[in-house]
């Protein structure tokens, strides 16, 4: 049993051809598939619902305001029931047809199987914030190098088991991923231009996501500002013995109000920064024990079975 797991937002020109591929590649498998709104402006959940009672294999989801791709996608993986889940894009450029190469690393052994695009589509914006994203996981959650994760992936039941048990807001897949297995693979697909509308991921989208890697699964950058104020202080100390020495040697103090006020605005500014970030840490800790929602369903779409209290708008 194979469970497709798709987040969609503005996708209501696309969904239907990805579907239509993945009903044509898995003619020979059980399969499911789960579309997940995000609470899409246009009529995507609409189109959802078309597709859900046109075929058994599709169930449909709506959230009930937009709460970002990943908390989408664990929506979906409560409701997917397969060994082996599979999620992609619902924009097409990330190939189904293609799937029985995630599948074939899965069945060689590996936990979790990312694809890897050797030409990506992606306009540069996306891809500067794929680079982004890249690094911080090296840094932050220790990734290993030659490991390219994306958002076309397949993952054993017991990984998305394990994921499951994260119940709190602001979720983030590749630190959830990275801090259950290391059996992490990747395997070579193609990537496809985009053949309608833009990418759903802003540049606000985009912080929100990195700060998600920064505070969700790492103290390292409370580390790195611990180490920042050592550093300045020891600077500082050193400075301060230097105008003591020459002082009493050159008969006079080092002048200079503006290289004064350029060193207090930088250590203001960092020391405003790692404060900032001790903020962001403390207001999660708050957010979480006022139990904010992860994802809220509007309702449901499984087949002949629907709970239709209208699309999203």
């Amino acid at each position: 049993m194979i469970s497709f797991v798709i987040p969609c937002y503005r996708s209501s020109q696309t969904i239907g051809k990805v579907v239509q591929e993945i009903k044509t590649t898995m003619t020979d498998s059980e399969y499911e598939v789960i579309l997940v709104n995000d609470c899409s402006p246009d009529n995507t959940y609409d189109v959802i619902c078309e597709l859900a009672h046109a075929d058994r294999h599709v169930k449909g989801i709506n959230l009930a305001r937009n709460f970002g791709q990943h908390a989408a996608i664990m929506a979906g993986l409560s409701y997917a029931s397969g060994d082996v889940v599979v999620c992609l894009d619902d924009d097409g450029q990330t190939p189904a047809c293609e799937v029985g190469k995630l599948l074939a690393a899965i069945d060689s052994g590996s936990d979790v199987v990312y694809a890897r695009y050797l030409h990506k589509r992606h306009s540069l914006f996306r891809n500067f914030g794929s680079f982004v994203n890249e690094k911080m996981l090296q840094f932050m959650l220790g990734k290993p190098k030659d490991l390219y994760v994306s958002s076309y992936f397949a993952a054993r039941r017991f990984v998305v088991d394990e994921i499951l048990k994260y119940d709190k807001n602001y979720p983030y897949l590749q630190g959830l991923v990275l801090r259950t297995t290391k059996r992490i693979t990747n395997v070579d697909v193609n990537h496809r231009d985009r053949e309608v509308g833009e990418s759903g991921y802003s540049f606000g989208k985009l912080l929100t996501l990195w700060m998600n890697g920064f505070t969700a699964f790492s103290v390292t950058p409370l580390r790195v500002s611990t180490y920042c104020g050592c550093i300045f202080a020891i600077i500082g100390f050193l400075y301060g013995i230097y105008t003591i020495i020459r002082h009493f040697v050159v008969g006079t103090a080092p002048l200079g109000y503006a290289s004064l006020m350029s060193a207090l605005m930088f250590i203001g500014g960092m020391i405003m920064l790692m404060l900032g970030l001790v903020g962001e840490y403390i207001g999660r800790m708050y957010i979480g024990a006022n139990h904010a929602p992860q994802y809220v369903i509007r309702d449901k779409t499984f087949g002949e079975s629907t709970n239709n209290e209208g699309a999203c708008s």
